[in-house]
């Protein structure tokens, strides 16, 4: 079961499974399976009370055959060496997918964000960032927001590397606020296209979203967004959850009212007009979509056997191990997975990214559109590879995204 759940193993046996499908050559195979670079830092932080705490922080860079490093920094007190560099190789792929110019990074620090002021936030931020500087920058390695982490996470670490050049930097990272070159869209851009992957997924099982219900796990800014845009597709949301508990009401939630109480309690526990339930509960309740939005490792061996839903579209990375997506394959379930599902908020960071290289901003209908054709068109993509090739559709994305990244590590060559 550790093996099961440790992320960086199951990175590594999606790659081999792609791998060996492909025929991938040994040498390439070898150098996918690592990262190029992950730093790993001691980052002391003085808090409120005079005291000085020592953080341990990572960053990695899982490749860059395709161009600069792109991904997120968590903050979590769970974050390690194997999540980090794991969710780097799903970045990768992720890019590789939607033909993004990126390679796959991650960063993160093991905090406990609950229990640390703003000042300290912000004393840590700027701390983490100073550490990692070295190897940062619009066309090296650009970080944008994860768990726990926001636009204003974003904007400290943008204004501390701007003062370490000496003048500002707005592309060094993405998912700032608008004022600082952010984009517009970027905030909803992951449920966005998750829900845009749901959409695609109903048509071609022929299911009309009016007759549709859908749980989401996890509500935080994945989760709920992509709770709304499916209660405006005509879906019911009828369950959602978060750390605290979860809430459920068959004849549907209303999302929007939800979000107001959970920006104004800080939990979806306690929404009038729902009923509690445990939030183990919800990703087995007989749904025709079930969204995954929290951390990583909760379909697992254990519960894949229970899981009732038609579709899974995977808003967090890597929610499933591999041996259970092996039981949802067998029992007919259609999994949008995650280098697929969640690439919304990569591909509107790209957007971000052009917009501030040129110092010009799109309008959101602009950047929503954009969006919904670069998703449809990777969602059509995988789809034909996994009716031609006969393979989940995790392993088409795969086959797809490994043998780009390939390709152009194949055609740089080897220096020296």
């Amino acid at each position: 079961m550790a093996e099961e759940l440790n992320p960086r193993l199951v990175a590594q046996r999606q790659l081999d499974v792609a791998a060996e499908l492909l025929g991938l050559d040994r040498v390439q195979h070898k150098r996918l399976r690592e990262p190029q670079l992950v730093l790993e830092v001691s980052v002391p932080v003085k808090l409120d009370n005079g005291r000085v705490e020592v953080f341990k922080g990572w960053r990695s860079q899982h490749n860059n055959f395709r161009g600069p490093t792109k991904g997120g920094v968590r903050y979590h007190p769970d974050t390690n060496y194997d999540e980090v560099v794991a969710l780097s190789m799903w970045m990768t792929w992720k890019c590789a997918l939607l033909n993004l110019p990126f390679g796959g990074g991650k960063g993160g620090v093991r905090c406990n964000p609950a229990e640390m002021s703003t000042g300290e936030l912000e004393r840590l931020t700027r701390r983490y960032t100073f550490m990692i500087s070295p190897i940062i920058g619009p066309e090296r390695d650009i970080p944008a927001p994860d768990v726990f982490t926001s636009s204003q996470t974003m904007a400290w670490m943008m204004d501390t590397y701007s003062i370490l050049k000496g003048y500002t930097v707005p592309s060094v990272v993405t998912g700032k606020p608008l004022d600082l070159g952010g984009s517009q869209g970027r905030v909803e851009a992951t449920g966005r296209g998750c829900v845009l992957c749901v959409r695609e997924a109903l048509k071609h099982l022929g299911i009309d979203p009016a007759t549709t219900s859908a749980a989401v796990q996890g509500y935080g800014n994945v989760g709920s967004n992509a709770a709304i845009l499916l209660e405006e597709m005509g879906v019911k949301v009828v369950a959602v959850s978060d750390v605290f508990g979860a809430v459920t009401n068959p004849d549907g939630l209303d999302t929007r009212k939800l979000a107001a109480h959970v920006q104004k309690t800080g939990s979806v526990v306690g929404f009038p007009g729902s009923s509690p339930m445990p939030g183990d509960d919800l990703l087995e309740m007989d749904v025709d979509v079930l969204i995954p939005a929290a951390l990583e490792n909760v379909i697992t061996s254990q519960n894949a056997g229970k899981i009732r839903a038609k579709i899974v579209s995977e808003g967090a990375n890597g929610p499933t191990t591999p041996m259970a997506d092996k039981v949802l394959h067998e029992n007919g379930i259609f999994v949008i997975p995650d280098v697929l599902a969640n690439a919304g908020g990569v591909t509107v960071s790209y957007f971000e990214w052009v917009q501030d290289l040129y110092h010009f901003q799109w309008d959101e209908d602009r950047v929503n559109k954009e969006l919904e054709k670069m998703m449809v068109r990777a969602f059509a993509e995988v789809l034909a590879v996994a009716r031609e090739k006969q393979v989940c559709n995790r392993t088409a994305a795969y086959l797809l995204s490994v043998a780009r990244v390939a390709r152009a590590g194949t055609e740089r060559g080897i220096f020296p």
